[in-house]
């Protein structure tokens, strides 16, 4: 079997889509259609259905599948064996991880991780989602809810508290706010529960119920944004709140507190790209550790 075909063959699997396989291998969408053909050929078997909307395996593909993780986690393995025997840190790792977590914290910690390492390319994707590890979406994936499912390895990264938060001029404009029933006028700022994935993102309910003027955003970023304008009340990540000091915790009874856990899939986890960045997470976590949780009485 040529392993370069079973790779692409992984990827159509995974995206279930030829252009999505050759768009993650960084091939044409030709390479991609002729090397799964070839592939089919060599096996005498029909392996994926092209569709309008996408790929399906067939029978047969959804049993050369478990075939084929079986090599890719056996040559991923002896990689692994081998970087740890290497000094040099080089190759590609994808981190997925919640958009707050993101970008306020991890990605100037890991482009300095990435400066400092030339051979090594770290790919930061922080949106509102998760990664599968088992499907290759990432190399290390930090998510909102333990996994209770899956071949991974899951340590718990933090603890993390959220708060009530306005903007200074938005107090000085409206006036303060000392009671829940304060609320009451004000514009809620707050995310788009269609695109809630997580049930730890449930808090956002609380401020529902006390203020029924909204302003739905997707992105922590613009929800951020909207809230530093003036235009609204919002709940804000208490160690996102710390970096702009044009916000004021407001109602400080209604707080939440919730978890950050960092998973790798055990075929990768002892690379050596793969541990300097794991490495890396931790430590520019454990540096904003103060940041991260704050009491309720705040």
């Amino acid at each position: 079997m040529d392993w370069d075909q079973a790779r692409i063959f992984l990827a159509v699997a995974r995206t279930g889509q030829l252009l999505g396989a050759a768009r993650r291998l960084g091939v044409n969408h030709a390479t991609v259609a002729r090397q799964l053909t070839a592939l089919e050929t060599d096996l005498g078997t029909k392996l994926v259905e092209r569709l309008n909307a996408g790929c399906a395996l067939t029978p047969a593909g959804e049993q050369f599948l478990v075939a084929a993780e079986a090599a890719e986690s056996a040559f991923l393995r002896a990689a692994a064996a081998l970087s740890g025997t290497s000094t040099a840190v080089s190759g590609t790792v994808r981190v997925g991880a919640p958009e707050g977590l993101g970008n306020s914290v991890l990605a100037p910690a890991l482009a300095g991780l990435g400066e400092q390492h030339p051979d090594l390319v770290v790919q930061l994707v922080p949106l509102p989602r998760t990664f599968s590890l088992s499907r290759r979406e990432a190399d290390i994936a930090i998510v909102l809810d333990r996994p209770n499912r899956g071949r991974l390895v899951t340590r718990k990264l933090s603890d993390y508290t959220l708060g009530v938060y306005a903007a200074a001029s938005h107090l000085e404009r409206i006036g303060a706010i000392v009671s829940e029933e304060d609320l009451r006028t004000r514009l809620h700022v707050t995310q788009v529960e269609e695109f809630s994935y997580s049930s730890a993102l449930d808090y956002a309910a609380t401020l529902r119920r006390l203020m029924p003027r909204r302003f739905e955003c997707g992105s922590v970023a613009g929800q951020l944004a909207a809230i530093r304008a003036g235009h609204g009340v919002g709940i804000i990540h208490d160690y996102v709140a710390a970096r702009h000091q044009d916000l004021r915790r407001v109602l400080p009874h209604l707080h939440f507190r919730r978890s950050y856990w960092m998973t790798t899939h055990p075929d990768t986890h002892g690379t050596r790209r793969v541990q300097e960045v794991y490495a890396c997470i931790l430590q520019a976590v454990a540096r904003d550790r103060e940041t991260f949780i704050r009491e309720a009485a705040g």
